[in-house]
């Protein structure tokens, strides 16, 4: 990725820059509380691993989330959340996150937004799930068939306030396009680069060892997630 496709990602999120720095100051202030400390999970490459574990077990159908008590595990969810890992997802209905992943309650913190694009809102809510709840991995996961992705790439008239996705994606438009896979893969990549950079809070995570971000392919007919970086 250039450093004018950089560049001009980073403007595009900068519209809520000012309310990403009044929520690291949050957090940091949240984290300076002894009772509320991110908690120690694992590290950012075990943390990966499970999310790979648990889609292995998704692929064979051998889950495993649903042997847990429910009811037993809501309770010890009630009070907090201690999620191993976040995930930047598409909004679309044939990508079930957790069960993508076999985890259960609690176990992963999920951000789902069309076209798995880097908004100032997701990036301020990453920044929770890593820097208060102790996530150690962000996973950006591209799906095939992206209908958002096809959508950018057409460039068509649509209603409402649909066009506002496109102009994030563009970048993976003029990278991979018009072929529809590659361009998905492309903007996984690139909203992965964006989410490392754009934030000052995960770019320290990621500098401290405490966390890693990659981007990952969801196959529709397999169900099997690739990771790209």
């Amino acid at each position: 990725m250039t450093s004018h496709t950089v560049s001009n990602m980073l403007q595009r999120a900068s519209g809520g820059i000012t309310r990403r720095a009044a929520f690291a100051g949050a957090a940091a202030s949240v984290l300076a509380a002894p009772a509320v400390r991110a908690q120690t999970g694992p590290s950012p490459d075990a943390a990966f691993a499970q999310l790979m574990e648990g889609n292995g077990r998704f692929v064979a159908g051998k889950l495993t989330s649903f042997d847990e008590d429910l009811s037993i595990l809501k309770q010890k969810t009630v009070e907090k959340q201690t999620p191993f890992a976040a995930l930047l997802s598409c909004v679309d209905s044939r990508v079930p996150v957790e069960l993508v992943f076999d985890q259960s309650i609690g176990h992963v913190f999920v951000g789902r937004v069309a076209g798995n694009i880097c908004t100032p809102e997701m990036i301020a809510s990453l920044e929770f799930g890593t820097a208060v709840l102790g996530a150690a991995a962000i996973m950006v996961l591209g799906h095939g068939g992206c209908g958002a992705v096809r959508a950018a790439i057409s460039n068509d008239a649509v209603p409402g306030q649909i066009s506002a996705l496109y102009a994030p994606m563009r970048p993976a438009v003029e990278r991979a396009g018009p072929d529809l896979e590659a361009t998905i893969k492309a903007n996984a990549q690139i909203q992965a680069d964006v989410l490392s950079s754009a934030s000052p809070l995960l770019a320290d995570l990621i500098k401290k060892g405490k966390l890693k971000v990659k981007a990952a392919y969801y196959d529709l007919g397999s169900g099997k997630v690739s990771m790209l970086t």
